[in-house]
């Protein structure tokens, strides 16, 4: 089991790197581990920060802020919305916000496919106002502390969509991602019953992921990011529809 959690973890570290969910193939690990959905759900935000702090480490010279909106500006929001995500969490159930997942992956993946393949224009004309930019990235970091799922889709559909190049949003979106959590981890060091061993295991698997991850976003093809990004994305939809609770 743990050898299976240690390898599932290495792929959602290199996926986290490329293009974000990783959380989706760590949230379903640990629940077939044993764990129910809001501790395993805990325990993958726990597991995957150290990672996510290793890939952000790698590529933190391919940082940038958008257009009227610094970096440092960008971080101060994702940590305080990931703050609030992190405490609605452990305050609030989480049925409607699982709900909203497929919907939020699907407008991300069609958001980012218009912002790499569609026209041009949006980015002539300089991208999302900066206001408008910070209020989404807030509640992206919200969105984050209290699920994660999906948080780097939406991050790089809205750093694109902001006027940021794919491998320069992909690169800020991974140190913005293990800001955001930063907080959320810091509130569920606390939370009692924490499956510290299987959490250790997904974290050193997560680490090697997201170290090749980054150095793979500084090589690859940018057209392949892309495309690895929309199919991805697509088949993350679906998947998550198929598992809907009905009724």
């Amino acid at each position: 089991m743990l050898l299976g959690l240690f390898l599932v973890a290495a792929w959602a570290g290199t996926q986290n790197a490329l293009a974000g969910g990783g959380s989706f193939v760590t949230l379903p690990a640990l629940m077939l581990s044993g764990l129910d959905a809001r501790a395993a759900n805990i325990a993958s935000t726990l597991a995957l920060f150290p990672g996510q702090c290793a890939t952000g480490w790698v590529g933190r010279k391919m940082v940038s802020g958008v257009n009227g909106l610094s970096f440092k500006a960008l971080s101060l929001i994702s940590l305080a919305g990931g703050a609030v995500g992190a405490v609605l969490l452990l305050s609030t159930p989480s049925p409607f916000f699982a709900r909203l997942v497929p919907w939020l992956v699907l407008m991300a993946t069609g958001l980012f496919a218009y912002g790499s393949f569609g026209p041009r224009r949006h980015a002539a004309e300089g991208g999302l106002d900066p206001r408008l930019a910070g209020g989404i990235q807030f509640l992206i970091a919200i969105y984050g502390g209290y699920f994660g799922g999906g948080i780097g889709f939406l991050m790089l559909a809205a750093l694109t969509a902001a006027g940021l190049a794919v491998r320069t949003a992909g690169a800020t979106k991974n140190v913005l991602a293990s800001v955001m959590n930063a907080a959320a981890v810091a509130v569920f060091l606390f939370t009692p019953g924490v499956p510290w061993l299987r959490v250790g295991v997904v974290s050193a698997g997560a680490i090697a992921g997201g170290y090749g991850g980054a150095l793979l976003l500084q090589k690859v093809d940018e057209r392949l990011i892309r495309g690895f990004v929309v199919v991805l994305g697509l088949a993350l939809t679906v998947g998550l529809f198929l598992r809907q609770p009905h009724g």
